[in-house]
Parts: structure tokens; sequence; C-alpha cells
């Protein structure tokens, strides 16, 4: 109701005979009479009295019972009871609809709703002659019904808190200049949700068009053309192909293959004669019409409420500093929602996913066909997905489809040469030779003092198994797994075009240009905080200088334009922003040193860890120090990367919301690098350290290097420390993986479901029944979980795809666990989106991103990585090196005993000879070590020896040769691939032909009306012409040249 309906009467009867009819007329557009003699006799009387109400009046459904208490009525609990009984349920589908049935609940706007004690509040419908919001946006000075004001009978409600009453105020404006944009608005605040109010949306068939138009969405029109077909040999392929792969396709029809497609073209309210407008309710769809609603509710500001506070001076200065802000700052959804004006919004699923006498709908559809375990070996119904979820959300589920098809050939060749590995490794000549005990070679303490001699024999496990992994078939592994990341990039490009093509997404970039330059809430914040403070500085300074006369009415024109304008010419500059860099700058190197931090933690770890073992009496514990060790130290590290995950993540969000980016793309790109660069210092440190700088700094026997004077760094093993950084990287990425979709994606939403149903269960079991028949949709929505972004699953296969491609050459079995693990990634998703959360606004994107980027440098990062694990973390370059240029009979025999050095036990330091030097059984005078140096007894002892050098050349020859060749080659495979497919880019040229002739022949068609239209004016102007005989030759002629010159014949 209006404020003025507020207004007209000052005693509380006069007041109340108009709100008891328009609660008699609520109840019965409810289709419920209200219950009860006394409740009957009223709306009788009421009836009466105001039989002559217009019709538009009498459509107006608001009632609040709160204001009718405060007035002085109380009505009877039967009364408001019976207005209730009956369940609108059926008419309005469990909330997909308005009240009336008929109009689609297109978004939910949730607020918190205080009810007082004993009160019901009937549920409130706002339609778009209602000015019941209109009367809060309309004159703000007026008080709102039942708060204190002129009505003057009855109690007030309790006074609302500060922020409470102004978040209602802007509550109250930005609903009503929603419905100044032709939006249609429905409250509902009797729901079963305690202390939570719902507000539904429903655009119209005029605003959905306008905004189709604004949007440039593209719309399909009634031209329907064929594709072209592929013929000859490919067509039987490919005809074999769909038989062949027809069981695991998904039954969903936008799946089936397509032979015909309408030419889409941008809405336009002038053409709508192009598109099919028999079905007006389905033209456009559920995720289009909400993600036009959701521009709505950005677009749509609140900008001129004000703070209505009682009396003092200190809320007088309050409501003065709020009001004087409001003049200049705009608050669209994403700012309400970050103040608590609202505590949620989001659009509406289609309806319930399982149960009986469910109707059929889109979401049960992909729950059936998509979202479930039992069809894992499926296809994914990539178009419905974007159909029900939008762009940006298919392009996800497509790329992680087409890197998992692509996971298996790479998991084949994985296993071939892991089986390579197995089936060589008994005639593998170096491990044979130590684990042959004949050869009695006594290796050097590993630590000091608590540690023995030992025989290299006892390492003879630990050889065998770097064998299956170091092996000349891993080289060729790493070769083709670099090329299979080029050519997986280039597959995804075309599968990209190929989807941008069906889902009309070709001509997407001037959209793009526009949404991307749209600022965030929070950066026009930051902007009208600036410019207050530089309009505040301004006056300052004028009051030291006397002012001019001048003309008053030219000042106030000055003084109203200059609140619009204020924010127009001020931009945050890099000054504005450099206390942000700068904490970035800092934190990132901070957060950078403290993985560092705990990698040197874990290392210390190790060391101390093996000294104690070492000291153990039990020989089973000292003959396993290494593995023992090992495996304890990857836990921590498995431990500690997935706890610092979590935190990394909140930090980078933190730093990047400080930096406050101008648009939501921005933001988003500075998120995801940030992020990335934590995370992947995070999960890799530990696997750098072992690849590339376990020990290469451990010094010699007798000149040990020491961390902190105490703790002497570590070595390889014998075998080298390939074997470590297979076991390293093989549990760090199984466990990340097994542990963060367990335990993260799987665990904690059902732990979640499981607290809300023991919450709910406390109640009484008919209040649970109760609740359980009677919730609304929007209901069932509020209580799933938020969508929070596509970025943590983005990061998750990232990271993954690193764990594939950057150290393959360590274990050849990691595209197998990451295909396995993907499987069922594909499947977790699905169903966390289809059931565990809310539905997403559809957001429009034709392409994934910054991900892209990242990806590219990934695969050109491996090749590098590759290329250095093969030639200093395993031995293939010194068997290379050994084999052509030491071996005397062209075999490898000789090589182990060609890697150790020698050293003369009289030369260790004092303090760090063994305790126990008689623990072989035997007194020992001269130990082997893993290096390239000069024996004691050469003249330069224990000096670098020239094989170093040699091997150093031929390791670095390798790193630049294999380098250069498969980045040529990858670059090779990407200009040999088109990025577009043949068959779209002609598909693309024939669209943009069958456009142009529709708009000629359109053209055609309207000057063959024109001429149709000239030729009966022609024959209606004839007759009246030749009525007179003498002028009959002048005025004919006249008439010709006069419709010649001017249509129509009017001059």
């Amino acid at each position: 109701m209006e404020a003025s309906t507020w207004e007209a009467s000052p005693t509380a009867e006069t007041v109340l005979d108009p709100l008891l009819a328009k609660a008699a007329g609520a109840v019965d557009g409810e289709g419920a009479p209200p219950g009860g003699p006394g409740s009957q006799a009223a709306a009788m009387r009421v009836n009466e009295r105001y039989s002559t109400l217009p019709a538009e009046d009498r459509s107006v459904h608001i009632i609040n019972i709160c204001a009718i208490e405060d007035i002085g009525y109380l009505p009877s609990e039967g009364t408001l009871l019976s207005s209730l009984s009956v369940d609108p349920d059926a008419e309005c589908k469990y909330g997909l609809y308005f009240r009336d049935g008929k109009r689609k609940v297109d978004y939910i706007l949730v607020h918190p709703h205080k009810r007082p004690a004993g009160s019901r509040m009937l549920a409130r419908r706002v339609q778009p002659n209602d000015t019941g919001l209109g009367a809060l946006s309309g004159k703000q000075d007026q008080p709102l019904p039942g708060q204190a004001g002129p009505v003057g009978a009855g109690e007030p409600e309790a006074p609302l808190g500060y922020h409470e009453d102004d978040k209602r105020f802007r509550r109250a404006e930005y609903e009503g200049n929603l419905l100044e944009a032709g939006l249609e608005l429905e409250r509902d605040e009797d729901t079963k949700i305690h202390g939570v109010g719902f507000v539904k949306i429903h655009a119209p068939w005029n605003v959905l068009c306008r905004e189709a138009e604004f949007l440039k969405l593209k719309m399909p029109t009634k031209k329907v053309y064929h594709i072209n077909e592929t013929r000859g040999l490919l067509k039987k392929i490919n005809s074999v192909l769909q038989k062949i792969t027809d069981p695991i396709q998904p039954r969903v029809a936008e799946h089936r293959p397509q032979t015909s497609k309408r030419l889409s073209y941008p809405f336009s309210r002038e053409k709508q004669h192009l598109f099919d407008l028999s079905d007006k309710d389905s033209f456009f769809d559920s995720k289009t019409r909400s993600s036009i609603v959701y521009e709505i509710l950005k677009r749509t500001t609140c900008t001129k409420a004000k703070y209505s506070m009682g009396q003092g001076e200190g809320r007088k200065k309050d409501s003065a500093l709020l009001s004087k802000r409001r003049k200049c700052g705009k608050h669209g959804i994403t700012s309400l929602l970050a103040n608590g004006v609202y505590s949620a919004a989001y659009p509406l699923h289609d309806g319930d996913y399982e149960g009986e006498n469910v109707e059929f709908n889109d979401r049960k559809l992909l729950y059936e066909e998509w979202a479930s375990y039992g069809v894992f070996y499926k296809y994914q119904p990539i178009d419905l997905v974007r159909k029900y979820f939008g762009e940006k959300i298919g392009l996800y589920f497509a790329w992680l489809g087409v890197y998992t098809q692509m996971l298996i050939p790479a998991s084949i060749v994985g296993i071939i040469v892991f089986l390579y590995g197995c089936a060589t490794v008994d005639d593998n000549i170096p491990s044979m030779e130590m684990c042959d005990q004949r050869h009695n070679i006594t290796m050097c303490p590993l630590c000091d003092k608590t540690c023995s001699y030992w025989k290299m024999s006892s390492a003879c496990a630990t050889a065998r198994a770097s064998h299956l992994f170091d092996n000349p078939a891993t080289v060729f592994f790493s070769v083709f797994m670099a090329l299979w990341a080029a050519t997986f990039m280039e597959h995804w490009k075309r599968k990209q075009m190929r989807l941008n093509y069906h889902w009309d997404l070709t001509g997407f970039e001037e959209e793009e240009e526009a949404v991307k330059d749209h600022p965030r809430a929070e950066y026009e914040a930051r902007v009208l905080e600036k410019s207050l403070r530089k309009e505040s500085k301004n006056k300052e300074k004028r009051r030291h200088i006397p002012e001019e006369p001048t003309n008053k009415w030219k000042q106030r024109v000055k003084t109203a334009m200059a609140g619009v304008k204020l924010t127009d010419k001020v931009k945050l500059t890099w000054r504005d922003r450099f206390p942000a860099y700068f904490t970035n700058l800092v934190s990132i190197i901070f957060m950078v040193a403290v993985t560092f931090a705990i990698v040197l933690g874990v290392i210390i770890y190790r060391i101390s860890t093996a000294a104690a073992l070492a000291m153990n009496s039990n020989p089973s514990v000292r003959s396993n120090i290494r593995v023992t060790v090992t495996a304890t130290a990857v836990i921590i590290n498995l431990v500690v990367i997935i706890l610092l995950d979590e935190v990394y993540g909140c930090i980078a969000r933190w730093l990047t919301q400080i930096e406050v980016p101008k648009t939501e793309k921005s933001f988003e790109e500075r998120l995801i690098f940030k992020a990335f660069l934590l995370k992947f210092v995070n999960s890799y440190t530990p696997i750098f350290y072992v690849a590339f700088f376990k020990g290469r700094f451990v010094g010699r026997p007798g000149d040990y290097v020491y961390i902190f004077r105490s703790f002497r760094m570590e070595e390889c093993a014998p075998g080298g420390c390939l074997m470590e950084l297979c076991i390293q990287l093989s549990i760090i990425m199984l466990g990340k993986q097994l542990i963060q979709n367990n335990l993260f994606e799987i665990g904690i939403p059902k732990m979640k479901k499981l607290i809300r149903y023991l919450r709910l269960k406390r109640q009484s079991p008919g209040v649970h029944e109760e609740h359980v028949k009677r919730k609304q949709r929007y209901e069932v929505d509020h209580n799933l979980e938020p969508f929070a972004g596509l970025t943590p699953e983005y990061m998750e296969m990232i990271i993954q795809f690193g764990f594939v491609t950057l150290f393959v050459a360590s274990f050849p079995l990691a595209p197998l666990f990451a295909l396995l693990n993907n499987i069922i990634e594909i499947r977790l998703d699905a169903k966390k989106f289809v059931t565990e959360l809310r539905r997403p606004v559809a957001v429009r994107a034709k392409d994934i991103g910054i991900w892209y980027n990242i990806l590219r440098g990934v695969g050109k990062l491996a090749v590098i990585i590759n290329a250095f694990v093969i030639s200093f973390t395993s031995d293939f370059i010194p068997r290379l090196v050994y084999l052509y240029m030491y071996s005397q009979n062209g075999t490898m025999h000789g090589f182990v005993n060609h890697t150790l050095s020698s050293f003369n036990v009289s030369d260790f330091q004092n303090g760090t000879a063994p305790n126990d030097p008689l623990d072989l059984g035997y007194e020992v005078l001269i130990c082997r070590y893993k290096d390239y140096r000069e024996p004691p007894w050469s003249e330069h002892k224990y000096d670098i020896s020239k094989d170093f050098w040699a091997v150093l050349a031929a390791r670095l020859a390798f790193v630049i040769v294999f380098q250069n060749l498969v980045m040529f080659m990858s670059d090779f495979v990407d200009w040999v691939i088109p990025d577009i497919p043949k068959d779209i880019s002609q598909q693309i040229h024939k669209e943009k032909v069958l456009m142009v002739e529709l708009f000629m022949r359109e053209e055609q068609g309207k000057q063959q009306l024109l001429d149709t239209w000239m030729e009966k004016d022609e024959k209606k102007d004839g007759p009246c012409n030749n009525h007179n005989p003498k002028a009959a030759p002048d005025s004919l002629g006249g008439t010709a040249r006069r419709s010649h010159a001017y249509p129509g014949g009017t001059p």
C-alpha cells in the first residue's frame, strides 16, 4: 500500500477497514474462505462495505498482520490458521511458481526476518501495479507499517537495531527499484525456516525480450539448415564408431548426433518474426531466465535510502553522514549480499531429482544419466549440462572429459613402460652387481658416530625396484608425454571451437568485452571513499578562500550534480594500491619461505630419525632405515601440503581482495594466479628437493656438509634418488587425491547433511513430518551449499596435470592413477552440482580462460624438468658415458664399481668415525661412497676426477638436445593440427551466408509489399482523376509523376 494510504486517516478504525478489505481479498485470492463464524461475518461486512473498489485495488494482495496488531486489531488464532489451512503447493508446484500457479519463479532473494512472538505472516504477493513496495521506495520519510507514526493506536513493534532498520529500508528501496525495472515480486515470510524470509522474482515476457536484446543473446530462428555430413570412407568410419560407442552414450536427446541446426541470431524485438515464438513459456529456458534476472539484479542500484532514526545529536550526525554517502554510492545485489542486506540470492533447481511421483525434469535426467556412479563408463551429456548450468560450467566438464579421455593412451603407454622394467629387471647388470654377495663392497657410514659400515648388497631390493622406473623406456616415455601434452592442448582447442559453434558462441567477443568492464561493488566502494576524502579536502581548502557571490540556483545544480559525477572522475591509481601490492609481495615471499622452512624441518627429521634408528639393536630395523624414514617423511609432507593448501587458498583470496581489482574477470585471474603460485610451491617443493637437491651437496667422507653444524646432509641410495622420488611422488599424488576427494568433497558435505537432519529430528515428530511435507522448492534449495566457483575444481586438476607431466620420468604409472581418479572425479563433481549445491547462475564463456595459459606453461615446464630428471636424477647418462667411453667389452659390467670412489677410514675427522667399527665382523680400512673423486692413494686425493666432468658435460648436452628436440616436436604438432576443425569453419561460413540470404529475402519481401501497396493506391486514385474527361490526361500524368516522386501519391 502507498504511504498516502497509511496517512489517509489518523484513527485506528479508519485504517482498519481497508486493511480488513485487503485481508479478505488476499484470503480469497488464495482460494480459502476464512474459517469460523466470526471471520466469515467479518468477511461479509468487508465485502458489503468495499464491493465498489476498483479492480486494480482489489487485485493487490499484501497483508501485514503485524501492522494490524500494532493498530489494535488482534485477530483470533483460528482466523489465521484457517486462512492458511489450504495447501497451495499443487498450484505453485512446490514453490516453482507464484501462488497463482502461472508465473514461474526465476530467482530467489533471501533476507533475515524476525517474526514477533505469537504472530503469523501470510504470503505477500507483489504485482506490477502493487504499490506496497513502492511505498518504501517512493516516500522514505514516511514510516513503515507497524512503526511509530500517524496510525497512533496499539503497541508499536520492538524497535530494531541501527543496522537492521537500515537494511530494511535498503531492501524496501531495492525491491521498489526492481518493480520499476519490470520484474514481478512475491514475498513469503511464513516459512518453515526460522528467521528467514523469501522474495520470489518473476521476469515477464516483455522484460525477457528487452534484456535479451540488451545482452545480445543468440536465439534460434525459424530457419533450419542441414549440417554438412562426411562422405565416403569417413562416413562409414563414423557410422561404425557410432554403433560401437552406442552403449556408452547417455540416453539424452541433446546428445544424439544432429543432422540439422536452427540458424541463430541475436534477439531483437523489432525482428521477433524471425524467431519461433509459438511457445513463449519455453522460448527462454530456465537457465537463460535466471541469468537475465541476475543481470537486472546487478544493474539495479540502491542509492536513495535514508535511515529513519529517533532523536538525538549522535544519530542525526550518523544519519547525515549515511545520507551523504548514499548520494554517490551504488548498491547492486553483490554489494547488498556483502553487507548482509540479503543473506542469499540464487535461481531455483527445476525440481526434485529422486523420489516417487517426481515430475520429469532436466535435473532428474542429469542425475540419472550423469551424476550417478553407475554410469561412469558413459560419455557426459555436455549439451544438457550446458543447458542446465550454463556455458562456463559446461566448458569445465567438457575439458575434464577431454583430459580424462586423453589419459587413456598415456596410461596404456605408462603401463607398457612399467611392464618393460619388470620384464628386464633380471637382465639388468648394474642391479645384479649390487645384489651379488661375491663383490663384498663395503660402504661408508650414512651418519656420524651411530651409523656403522654397511654392505652394498643390503640395498639390493632398492636397486631392483629402481630399474622398474629407471630404464631406457622412461626416456621414450618422457618424450611421448611431452608430445601428449601438446596434442592434448590442440585437441582441446578443437573441441572448444566445436562447442562454441554448437552453443552459438562464435561471435561472443563483443559481449565479453562489455561484461568485462563492469566494475565490482568493492571497487566502487573504494572509489566512493576516495572521492569523499577528496571532497572533504576541497571543502577544507574553500573555507580559507573567500567565496565569490554566485547564482544560488547555479550553486544548487552544481551541488546536485556533484553527487552523481563524483565517482566518474576518480579512479584507483597505483599509489592507492601500493600498500596492497607491497602486502602481497611480502606475504607471498613469507609463505614461500614457510614452505621451504617446513621442507627443511622434514629434512632434519629424516636425518635425526635415521641416526636414531641406526642405534637400534634390532637388525631388521636397521636394514629398513631408508624405507622407514622415506615413508614417514612423505606422510608428514602430505599432511602439511593438504593443510597448507586450505590455508593458502584463503590467504590468496584475502590478498586479492585488498588489491580491489576493478572487474570480476580481473579479480578471478589475480586470485587464480596467486592461489596457483602458492599451491604449486606447496605441492612440488618436497618433490623438487628429492629430484634435484638431495645428495648433491653432501660433501665426502671426512669433509661432510652440515646443517646448523650438527645435522649431516643426507645421501641418495647407491641406486640413485629416482626410487625415492617415485615413492615421494606416488604417495603425495595418491594421498592428496584420496583425502581431498573422499574427505573434503564427499565426507564434509555428508557430515553437514547429517547435522542438519539431526537438528530437524530433535523437533517433535509432527513438526518434522509437516516440515518435510510442506517444504517449498526455494526452502529446500536454501539448505543446499552455495556455489563457490570453479577455481577449486580447476586447481585440483591442474595440480594433478603437473604430477602427470612434470615428473613422469620417475613415475610412469602417474597417468593411470590420474585416469582412475578422474573417472570418479567426474561423477563426484556431477553429483555435487546436481544434488548438494544451489543452482549457480549461468555464465556465458567461450573458453576456460587463464587456465589454458597455465596448462601451456605447465606443459612447457614439464619438458625442462623431465630433461633434468633424466640427466641428473637418474643414472641414464652415467650408464651411456660408461658404455661408450669406459666399458672394455661394450657391456655394463663394472659400472657400479666405476661410480664408486674410495676413502681411507683413517682420514675421518675427529668425532665422526663409527662407534662400532667392527660391526661387520672385520676391520675396515677402505670404504666406498658414490661420487667421482680421486682415490686416497692419488696425488690429488679426494679431488673431483675427470670422469665427473665427462658425465656433467654429457648431462648438460642431453638437457639441451632433449629440450630443443621435444620443444620443436611439440610446436610441430601445434602447427600441423589446425585450431578450428575444417567442417566447423565451413558451417560457420555457411551460417553467415544463410543469414545474409535471410535478410535479403526479408528486404525483398518488404519491397514487394511496398510496390503492391503503391499499385493499389494508384488504382484507387485512378477513377477519381478520370471522373472529369477533359482533365483526364493531365491529371493522370500528374498523378503518375506524383506517385513516382512520393509513395502513396502524396505530394
